[in-house]
């Protein structure tokens, strides 16, 4: 029996994330993989400008704040400039799929040896609750009252479809961890992610549905359950695993 501990790899600093947020689930999953995989000392982290944008509060490891959308660039100049880093960025939808969308598509057809994380929660998270690339069709956000109209606003982007056809991507799935058995196969796609870069295989993705109880207006409860009607849109699965 394996015993339940706090991982090292964590601080011992609370979360400032709204109640029923999983960005500390996400965590402490990158935490315990961090920490078994033995790349504490060389982990290099890039946070972006998001919910999570205080990622080096939580982390002992090294971690640099990058400009809105451009992560995956500056963990490319860490990886190129140290490859003995096990580098990985963790962003927002928002953040990876719009204002960084380019850089986060051509990181991935590159076959960057980086993970890249994306924690997908339909908004804008930090800034209001606006639409995002991801906004599921219908859904009311602050900038579409009336819900998403994908006449008007086009359909939500399917990132995770996207980079599996990208040959340089050796890892990408999408998960959720709304219930125990999605938090360990969350856990299981973000190690065969890193093991992508730590094996020198390709860029590594791992995509994880979030709730947003705030934005979506709902209890921490109901927030945890509407990440299954997100499934149908979004389904899980490993889309690419050459781990």
């Amino acid at each position: 029996m394996k015993a339940f501990t706090f991982p090292q790899v964590l601080t011992d600093r609370s979360f400032h994330y709204c109640p029923g947020c999983h960005h500390g689930i996400a965590h402490r999953l990158l935490a315990e993989v961090l920490e078994e995989l033995g790349v504490q000392e060389r982990a290099y982290g890039v946070a972006s400008i998001g919910c999570a944008c205080f990622l080096y509060y939580y982390f002992d490891v090294d971690i640099c704040e990058a400009p809105h959308g451009r992560a995956c660039a500056a963990a490319t100049g860490a990886k190129r400039a140290r490859p003995e880093l096990v580098v990985f960025t963790y962003q927002g939808d928002g953040d990876f799929a719009a204002i960084g969308l380019t850089e986060s598509l051509h990181a991935a057809a590159r076959g960057e040896r980086i993970t890249a994380i994306m924690i997908n929660n339909t908004v804008y998270g930090m800034t209001g609750g606006q639409l995002s690339p991801t906004t599921l069709p219908g859904q009311r956000t602050t900038t579409t009252p009336e819900g998403r109209d994908p006449r008007v606003y086009g359909y939500p982007l399917k990132v995770a479809e996207i980079l599996a056809g990208f040959p340089g991507v050796a890892f990408c799935a999408r998960v959720a961890v709304n219930t125990p058995k999605r938090v360990r196969e969350a856990k299981e796609a973000l190690r065969k992610a890193f093991l992508a870069q730590i094996e020198n295989r390709g860029f590594g993705y791992v995509e994880f549905l979030s709730a947003c109880p705030v934005n979506w207006k709902l209890d921490a409860v109901r927030a945890a359950e509407k990440v299954n009607e997100l499934t149908e849109t979004f389904p899980l699965g490993v889309f690419r695993d050459e781990v």
